[in-house]
């Protein structure tokens, strides 16, 4: 009987140190460097559990073996506090680290940069192409209510819940910057701000003009003089998808609701997504007696105060742009 009990605990003692041995190994497995050659972000769907999340991980090189990953998460408590989402995984990322950069839960952020002056059309054509979004947009937004910023968000995140943030980002903007606005503006409501700010927008694309430009455009209007922008006019005939030629003097005197040349005042809408600071430029325009611009031929403008010094301005602007011709 002693013999048999001797040989059992032998047996015993020999699976233990098996056992033992095996769990090193499995733990050396589970917390040493993986396979993974270069950094990949990889896609966790909702609803996946301990053996497809392994398995995933696996078809796209992040874990040498699955079955180590899934054990490993049931020995640490992780298997349950797994999150989905899209996930950055470094190279030779360890199983147990791997496990660790799926419980925090810190997804790949993504973004979508929609820059200042563009259409609604132009803008929903970028959040459609925007890569990890879903869904539609449906109705293209009017033009004037999408606020041009960088948008951040994450995989399979919607297409409409971002035009939404566009839509609240550009409503907030407009309110905190009208109730700061200056006294005796030209523009009695948050509407004919954004109005006259898509003009100043496709104006200028020099930060600094903005405010100048912006003046110019109030000094008109308080003056009663038309606005006689060209962006106005060349919307009207292409309405957002943009003028591929020059304007002529024909274009000029066309009837249209959008020509500042032949209407007074501001046209019906905007014609352009303008940014914060042309709001801004709108609503706390410089002081100045302006009531001129014109190109010259730097990428800025020239600003004048009296027509003479404008036609001068343009002699100047009409000269450089023969010389370019020639160059």
């Amino acid at each position: 009987m002693g013999r048999w009990l001797l040989r059992f605990a032998s047996l015993l003692l020999s699976a233990a140190v098996i056992a033992g041995f095996a769990g090193v190994w499995a733990w050396s497995e589970f917390t040493r460097p993986g396979p993974l050659a270069a950094d990949i972000t990889v896609v966790i769907p909702r609803g996946s559990g301990m053996e497809a999340i392994a398995h995933r991980l696996f078809a796209a090189g992040v874990v040498a073996d699955p079955r180590i990953l899934a054990v490993g998460a049931k020995v640490t408590g992780q298997a349950r506090r797994l999150k989905a989402g899209e996930f950055a995984f470094p190279a030779a990322v360890s199983p147990r680290e791997a496990l660790d950069i799926l419980e925090r839960g810190e997804t790949v952020v993504r973004r979508v940069t929609v820059a200042e002056g563009l259409s609604s059309a132009e803008v929903v054509a970028i959040v459609e192409a925007a890569d990890g979004l879903v869904g539609e947009i449906g109705t293209v937004p009017r033009e004037g209510t999408l606020l041009p910023e960088t948008y951040h968000f994450a995989f399979g995140d919607s297409r409409a819940d971002i035009v939404a943030r566009m839509r609240a980002g550009m409503d907030e903007t407009v309110r905190a910057l009208w109730e700061a606005r200056a006294p005796d503006l030209p523009v009695d409501s948050p509407d004919e701000a954004i109005v006259l700010a898509s003009i100043v927008e496709k104006e200028t694309g020099v930060a600094a003009e903005r405010p100048l430009v912006a003046s110019v455009f109030v000094n008109r209007l308080k003056r009663g003089m038309r606005l006689q922008s060209d962006p106005t006019v060349a919307y009207g005939i292409a309405g957002g998808a943009g003028l591929d030629r020059p304007l002529t003097r024909a274009d000029l005197k066309a009837v249209s609701a959008y020509n500042t040349y032949v209407i007074p005042g501001l046209p019906p809408g905007p014609i352009a997504n303008p940014g914060a600071a042309s709001i801004s430029a709108v609503l706390q325009p410089a002081e100045t007696d302006y009531l001129y611009f014109v190109a010259d031929g730097s990428g800025g403008h020239a600003f004048s105060r009296t027509l003479a010094e404008h036609n001068r301005n343009v002699r100047a602007w009409r000269k450089h742009q023969r010389e370019k011709r020639t160059q």
